[in-house]
C-alpha cells in the first residue's frame, strides 16, 4: 500500500469521526503519514458528519477525497446516498444494512460490497447500538487491510486514556466482531 483513502460517513454520534480519528492513530503509530479531515453540520447530534482518512507512505498532498475513494463507510441512508459514486473501482462499501440499502445498480459493478448489520449485532453483543461504529470499523481493516489489526489494539490505548481506558474490552471486543462478521462474509 502507498496510499489508502477512505470516508466515514453518517449521522452525529454515530461515531463517524471517532472511526477516522482511531483508523488514523493506528496508521500513525505505524509511521505512516496520516490526514484526518472532518466536516459536519452545526448540529452535534442528528446532522450529517464525514471524515476523509488518508494514510500514506508518503506526503499527502489534500487532505479531501473529492473520487476514487479505496474505501466509504456509509452508516446511513443520506450518507451511502451522497458518497457511494465516490467509491474507486476495486473499492470496497461498507454499509451498516440496520440503516442503509443499497438500491440496484447504485454501486459501481466493480466495487466490492460488505453489508453489515452493526445495529443488531451491537444490540445482541451489548444492549444498544452504541458500539456499532466499532463493528463497522472491524469490518473496515478486514475489507481493506490499510493497517495491522495489532495497531488497532495500540489505538485504542491512546485515543481511550484515562478514565475511558474502561472501554478499551467492549471498543476491541466489538471491533472483532466486525473484523470476523466480514471475513465470514467476504
Amino acid at each position: 500500500m502507498s496510499t489508502f483513502s477512505t470516508i466515514f460517513a453518517g449521522f452525529g454520534g454515530q461515531g463517524a469521526l471517532s472511526m477516522g480519528k482511531i483508523l488514523a492513530y493506528a496508521a500513525m503509530l505505524e509511521g505512516k503519514e496520516v490526514s484526518w479531515c472532518p466536516s459536519y453540520g452545526p448540529e452535534m447530534r442528528g446532522g450529517t458528519a464525514n471524515v476523509n482518512v488518508i494514510v500514506s507512505d508518503e506526503g499527502i498532498g489534500s487532505p479531501v477525497i473529492t473520487k476514487d475513494a479505496d474505501c466509504v463507510v456509509a452508516l446511513n441512508k443520506p450518507s451511502l446516498d451522497k458518497f457511494v459514486d465516490i467509491v474507486a473501482d476495486g473499492g470496497a462499501l461498507v454499509i451498516n444494512s440496520d440503516l442503509a440499502e443499497l438500491a440496484d445498480g447504485q454501486a459501481k459493478a466493480g466495487v466490492k460490497v460488505y453489508n453489515v448489520p452493526a445495529n443488531k449485532m451491537a444490540a445482541e453483543a451489548f444492549g444498544g447500538s452504541k458500539l456499532a461504529n466499532l463493528i463497522m470499523l472491524g469490518a473496515v481493516v478486514y475489507a481493506t487491510n490499510p493497517i495491522k489489526v495489532e495497531s488497532i489494539d495500540d489505538a485504542f490505548t491512546h485515543v481511550f486514556e484515562g478514565g475511558k481506558a474502561k472501554f478499551i474490552p467492549d471498543n476491541k471486543k466489538a471491533f472483532e466482531m466486525g473484523y470476523e462478521f466480514a471475513k465470514n462474509n467476504a
